[in-house]
């Protein structure tokens, strides 16, 4: 099932950025006693900016006042704390995008690169039978489908 809450990214149906996603990113940090500071919180604002999946090296490129050190430890934090999920794309570039749930898979637009969450994850007990008939202890796993949004298909 697609997520029904900020399902999109892309030029169809841009998520929602705002100064409360910052705020509640950061109050939610702080929650697992991070602080505050002023380049975190220009990673987060450059995040929540971003209407597509990302790449480290786009943060970086948009924000030339923060040091790059910075910057990837900022998004290592964010995906760490599940405020930011990771997204591989058909080409195999890792991406970024802002996560707005906890684990979860995503549709891919192999096309224009639209993203949707698609919620809830059927396949957790195959993959773990699977993996144990093979002798493999699974710890986890990442999925990600790829074709083409509606509007794609429909072109």
């Amino acid at each position: 099932m697609v997520s029904n809450s900020l399902k999109h990214t892309g030029h169809d149906h841009p998520r929602p950025r705002s100064a409360a996603v910052v705020d509640d990113i950061v109050f939610h940090l702080g929650q697992l006693g991070y602080r505050d500071t002023e380049p975190r919180r220009l990673v987060i604002s450059a995040v929540a900016a971003q209407s597509r999946p990302f790449t480290a090296e786009e943060l970086c490129t948009s924000l030339p006042c923060v040091g790059r050190a910075t910057v990837y430890r900022g998004l290592r934090l964010l995906v760490e704390t599940n405020q930011v999920c990771r997204v591989l794309l058909e080409d195999r570039e890792l991406r970024y995008q802002l996560s707005h749930q906890g684990h979860h898979h995503h549709l891919l637009c192999a096309v224009c690169g639209v993203s949707a969450d698609l919620e809830g994850c059927n396949v957790e007990e195959s993959l773990r039978a699977a993996a144990a008939a093979a002798g493999f202890r699974m710890s986890g796993h990442w999925l990600e489908v790829y074709g083409s949004c509606i509007n794609c298909a429909a072109a």
